[in-house]
């Protein structure tokens, strides 16, 4: 499958944290025929694994930022509970996708009361989710109900992957359907190499409400080393000062220095630098201290992990039109590649 392709099936796939079953198994069948086998644990983590010895990890979360419905109104309209962190900026006016008990996904639009009837003062805030409605077409709450609508089914603004000129994509939830596509692409094109250690991919869950998926996943794992692939924040764009931007697109994958969740021994950063010479692979640093990833979690289990993250520039996560470049996309594949047939160094 060509990267490009296997990154609009994972973006389009739903995955709210703690209701990813549907891009789990997109996952599975990616997946499966370049590993020994799959399984999903308790809390519906994806672990594949193949080969005998040491255990190196590759991380990447499969959830996305979403909403749960909170309350069904006697008019039928919804309320809304978030999940994971969201600029309140950005949800109103747009469409959402509700996923039903059942599997049912309907249509819905995110509203709020009209400017028109907003005070001077009102207009200039960002409406607060908890004011925010969603207008499905229902009636009434029984219609809505009839529909299969129920407090805590799952939720996400969708606008469908895209294309770019220029090498760019658009889409939802490339935090971090990218990370999960970087490492079914490096799962593939190892496939018929014989690496000396076992190596284990989990595809976490909830890593947007606290990493909880890849803190169990790595105490049940025990890796020596470990590596979180993530879509990381770019903020290279009018206004924002370059001392002030994480990372930039198209100066190649991120390897982070420190977070609000790791500092990364400075061992494994040079390791990580070593390899992407090696490779010919531009790379950049995604400044400190922003964020926290699956990292942060991992490598605090068994006594201390060895832990690092390489991330791909994002532009506008935690958003439905999440921007990528393709080349960076590509470069931090080959930096992964690189680190799995280098890694043994660090074991």
């Amino acid at each position: 499958m060509e990267l490009l392709e296997r990154l609009r099936e994972l973006s389009d796939a739903f995955g709210v944290a703690g209701h990813e079953e549907e891009v789990r198994e997109l996952i599975r069948g990616m997946a499966a025929p370049h590993v020994d086998g799959c399984e999903v644990d308790p809390l519906g983590n994806l672990i594949c694994s193949r080969g005998e010895g040491p255990v190196v990890m590759l991380d990447a979360h499969m959830d996305e930022v979403g909403f749960l419905v909170r309350w069904i109104e006697v008019d039928g309209f919804l309320r809304l509970s978030p999940v994971g962190g969201w600029d309140e900026r950005v949800p109103l006016g747009h469409r959402i996708t509700i996923r039903t008990r059942t599997g049912r996904k309907i249509l819905g639009v995110i509203g709020a009361a009209p400017p028109h009837i907003l005070s001077q003062e009102e207009r200039k805030k960002a409406v607060p989710i908890e004011d925010l409605f969603v207008d499905v077409g229902a009636r009434d709450r029984e219609e809505a109900e009839d529909m299969g609508v129920r407090i805590g089914d799952p939720a996400t603004i969708h606008y469908p992957f895209a294309v770019i000129k220029g090498g760019y994509v658009t889409g939802k939830a490339f935090d971090d359907r990218a990370g999960c596509a970087v490492a079914l692409e490096a799962l593939e094109r190892t496939a018929k190499e014989e690496l000396p250690f076992k190596l284990v991919v989990n595809f976490a869950v909830c890593e947007e409400v606290g990493l909880r998926g890849a803190k169990a996943a790595a105490f049940r794992i025990g890796p020596r080393v470990a590596l979180a692939l993530e879509g990381t924040i770019g903020a290279d764009i009018p206004g924002v000062p370059e001392a002030k931007q994480p990372v930039r697109l198209g100066r190649g994958p991120a390897i982070t220095v420190a977070d609000r969740s790791l500092i990364v021994p400075r061992r494994m950063v040079e390791f990580l630098e070593h390899v992407a010479e090696e490779e010919g692979v531009p790379y950049q640093y995604k400044l400190p201290i922003y964020g926290g990833t699956d990292a942060g979690a991992i490598h605090l289990e068994r006594g201390g992990i060895i832990a690092g993250v390489v991330a791909v520039p994002c532009r506008y996560i935690h958003s439905p039109v999440s921007t990528l470049s393709l080349d960076d996309l590509e470069a931090t594949v080959r930096l992964v590649v690189g680190f799995l047939r280098r890694v043994e160094e660090l074991l």
